[in-house]
């Protein structure tokens, strides 16, 4: 593979250390500190938030502390796209991301699938040239699962329609595969802090009940906000054709909580999907 393939971090020194010994330090402090408890089934998929890890590392970790236990080796990724305006979902098919952990490899029978399958799915250049929601995530799965490769889905329209689409994808492409999927997403932002608590609220007690086209119509009639809404509902959905059934909210914080200014602050969460382990008990001849 030519290095020239390799998509460069555009964040490190900034969003988390350069330095390997450092990185991994303060991830597996994050990590050390969290205690999710064990999800109650078959784990799926992980919603994750995607800010600086000084800001929303402490409550990412109570999502990834469940790799140590569940194992995986294939990751897709949804992550919402902050720097360019594009329609559909694009997917870097060019070669591995690059952190100071190394290169994460991209998972080209997963990717191969999706782009066969779907008209939806194509690489715009500039989708991820500049973007932290997906690459933010990859140094907690390099010190969580070591290796594995990766299908890295940056989303560019978040309707509910399109949503369904994707995901429909996604599930058809992963099935009968064993791919955890995560969708990467912040919360509210700027909202003062009682105002924060509110709104996101409505997102945790979707996320809860497990309720992907509650969560949309939250979104839709500004009831709730998420700079993620569009990869936490395409995860739901792609999970619930890939049998999972229930979601629990690990943990949830927000910048103020760890800053102390609670003016304008920006809501994180963590959560697990997964086939309940009563389903999979029904199901057993």
């Amino acid at each position: 593979m030519s290095v020239a393939k390799i998509r460069e971090s555009v964040i490190a020194g900034t969003w988390y250390p350069t330095d390997p010994a450092l990185l991994k330090k303060e991830l597996v402090r994050y990590l050390d500190r969290a205690r999710p408890s064990d999800p109650e089934g078959d784990l799926t998929g992980l919603v994750v938030p995607h800010a600086g890890y000084i800001y929303s590392g402490s409550v990412a970790a109570w999502s990834y502390k469940l790799l140590l236990k569940s194992r995986f080796d294939r990751v897709l990724i949804l992550a919402p796209s902050h720097q360019a305006s594009f329609a559909g979902a694009s997917i870097y098919n060019l070669g591995g991301y690059r952190t100071p952990l190394g290169i994460v490899p991209l998972d080209r029978e997963l990717i191969d699938e999706l782009y066969k399958n779907t008209a939806i799915i194509h690489y715009v250049p500039q989708a991820d040239s500049r973007e932290h929601s997906l690459e933010i995530q990859l140094p907690f799965l390099q010190i969580v699962l070591d290796t594995f490769s990766l299908t890295p889905v940056i989303m560019g329209t978040h309707h509910y329609d399109f949503c369904i689409e994707l995901a429909e994808a996604i599930a058809e492409a992963c099935s009968p595969k064993r791919v955890l999927i995560i969708a990467s997403s912040d919360l509210s932002h700027y909202y003062p802090y009682e105002k924060a608590m509110l709104l996101d609220g409505v997102c945790l007690e979707r996320l809860n009940s497990f309720d992907p086209q509650g969560l949309a119509a939250e979104v839709e009639h500004k009831r709730t906000q998420a700079c993620g809404a569009g990869p936490l509902i395409t995860m739901m959905l792609a999970a619930k054709r890939l049998g999972a059934d229930r979601c629990k909210v690990l943990n949830y914080a927000n910048s103020g909580d760890v800053t102390g200014d609670r003016s304008g602050v920006v809501g994180y969460a963590a959560a697990a999907i997964y086939r309940s382990a009563k389903d999979e008990e029904s199901q057993k001849p």
